[in-house]
């Protein structure tokens, strides 16, 4: 994950990512880099817009966890009646009880 991390960073700073920064920002963080994973990273995000990946990824979480405002007033008004219903009845029940 850190090796993700430090590109993001430089992405975010406008700095290009290559081997040579994405090994600073490591070295810097106090990691032991790999060269192998540095190179392999560096291949996988070539011709990558980065800025578009990461609104991609981000937009479904957006969406799926905003409810709708008209889902959450519904929910309460059953609810209320929900809740409502239950104590009538339990009013009733009550009453049968004193002239049973």
């Amino acid at each position: 994950m850190e090796y993700i991390y430090a590109a993001m960073l430089l992405h975010k700073a406008g700095k290009k990512v290559e081997e040579a920064s994405v090994k600073k920002v490591l070295e810097a963080a106090g990691i032991s880099p790999d060269q192998a994973r540095i190179k392999a990273l560096v291949a996988s995000l070539e011709g990558v817009d980065i800025e578009a990946a990461i609104k991609e990824a981000a937009v479904p979480v957006a969406v799926a966890s905003a409810p709708s405002g008209e889902a959450k007033k519904e929910d309460k008004k059953k609810d209320a009646a929900a809740d409502e219903k239950k104590k009538e009845e339990s009013a009733a029940a009550g009453l049968g009880a004193l002239f049973g």
